[in-house]
């Protein structure tokens, strides 16, 4: 019987346990989605407590104790910290078999150095060690970010946003890490949501641009793309919960934008899909002139619970996967952006796995240009970012496509623990190649395997990204 977690925790043979401790676990990290708050790294936010940084906005919990039976009150209501760390410490060895388990216990031995499992018995002496270490001042949001070796960390952030607080992040010293923004334009294209016509407006004081029609929605737009390409924004991020396509002009395309915003007209699924279309391929023609990278997160069906959402609203952990069809909206809108040479780099994600190899051949379909992986299958996200989630994408993409330009993980977080998510990733890329070799379906050539191996887990993220030099530091 292993021993609980140890060294060696999720390598399974001998060439998995050396491919891990000597290629994999001493590199840095590209952090290229997630959602850090730019204002808290700033600040070098000191938590107060464990619920400070571990509980409060992690609806990833927040679930799993609302399955456990835990009141909502002492999840996300008026209960003290303690008490929900105490209702969190009940809730943990019932997660037995979910990620959760393991995050959790790798998160305490990584950044608090506790080895102790988390249950009713050692909760208050955990509660204690954790306190004090919080309360030392030695583990600020920055420390968290330095002592992973994070050199890149993409936030997710809105067209409006003024990033002042990526500018001042570039003015700290001590401070190697880059921190840049990306492009999040969802309220843009969201046409149909309440809350797009203040939006506009929004969009509208952020550019100093007056809109009045379409094309001044276009150029505000691009307005702030070339800002956020000036403070070192390189990557875009599109939450496509259902992926559309029509065929559209701009003229098409300028009267539905105007339907809704001067004559205040509702409009039809048809003409919501043709203004995303429109606006998503202007997008993508802009992405590819700046060398961005464009990701697409599809299958999201959110907010699932009326009551849920009303009382505590978005991103609270009533979401769930959904299953619409994307090959065909996928393929045309890459193929009229290929037809006008303006497809940019891209990242597909989604959250049903059964749209796995619809990605990998999708994808597959327009790769070249003399770009390595320049269509990448998106590592395995959200109620994904399991064991089995992750070796079925990777298997699945080692299978239809080249597993060796994988560009690896990313948090897709709003914790400063979450770093250790990108441990659990490189032990299982270590024990699926090594599982590969101890089978006589990879040979044992140590130089292949220590370029694959570095290259899933940072060399290829580093390669793929047009980040400012200035930022990736020599490692």
């Amino acid at each position: 019987m292993k021993r609980f977690m140890s060294e060696d925790f999720l390598l399974t043979n001998s060439t998995a346990v050396k491919l891990y401790h000597e290629y994999a676990k001493d590199m840095p990290i590209i952090d290229y989605h997630c959602h850090l708050s730019p204002k808290e790294i700033y600040e070098n936010k000191q938590f107060r407590n464990i619920t400070d940084i571990w509980l409060d906005g992690d609806h990833y919990k927040w679930r799993l104790m609302r399955a456990n039976g835990i009141e909502e009150d002492y999840i996300t209501g008026n209960k003290s910290d303690y008490e929900k760390f105490i209702a969190w410490a009940k809730t943990v060895p019932m997660t037995i078999g979910n990620p959760l388990f393991h995050w959790t216990h790798l998160e305490l031995q990584r950044f608090f150095n506790i080895d102790e499992l988390l249950n009713e018995r050692t909760a208050d002496h955990i509660w204690e060690k954790t306190s004090e270490k919080l309360a030392d001042g030695s583990l600020r949001a920055r420390d968290f970010i330095t002592a992973s070796k994070v050199e890149v960390v993409c936030t997710t952030d809105d067209p409006v946003d003024s990033l002042e607080y990526h500018l001042k992040i570039k003015e700290l010293e001590n401070f190697d890490t880059a921190v840049l923004p990306s492009f999040r334009p969802d309220k843009g294209l969201e046409i149909n949501r309440q809350g797009f016509s203040n939006w506009v407006k929004s969009l509208e004081e952020a550019a100093n641009i007056s809109i009045d029609n379409y094309d001044r929605f276009l150029e505000a737009l691009e307005s702030r793309v070339r800002f956020f390409h000036s403070v070192g924004g390189r990557v875009s991020d599109h939450a496509l919960d259902r992926v559309v396509y029509e065929e559209v002009t701009k003229e098409e395309a300028g009267r539905i934008f105007e339907k809704v915003m001067l004559q205040g007209q509702s409009i039809t699924e048809e003409e919501e899909r043709k203004y995303k279309t429109y606006t998503l391929i202007f997008l993508g023609e802009l992405y590819k002139e700046l060398d961005w990278v464009m990701q697409f997160h599809i299958h999201a069906l959110r907010n699932n619970s009326t009551k849920g959402f009303e009382s505590l609203g978005p991103d609270t952990g009533y979401d769930a996967m959904d299953d619409g069809e994307i090959a065909k909206p996928l393929v045309s809108l890459f193929n009229q952006l290929e037809r006008e040479g303006s497809l940019p780099k891209t990242v597909v994600y989604s959250l049903n796995p059964k749209d796995n190899p619809v990605i990998a051949t999708v994808i597959g379909s327009f790769q070249g240009g003399g770009v390595p992986g320049k269509m990448q299958f998106g590592t395995a996200w959200w109620f994904n970012d399991q064991r089995e989630g992750m070796l079925d994408q990777m298997k699945t993409l080692s299978n239809m496509g080249l597993f060796s330009q994988f560009i690896g993980m990313l948090t897709d977080s709003r914790s400063f623990l979450s770093y250790t998510r990108h441990e659990y990733f490189r032990r299982l890329v270590c024990d699926l190649v090594g599982t590969w070799v101890e089978q006589g379906e990879v040979p044992f050539d140590e130089e292949l395997l220590e370029r694959i191996i570095k290259g899933i887990c940072y060399n290829n993220a580093k390669g793929y990204f047009n980040f400012p030099a200035y930022t990736v530091q020599q490692s």
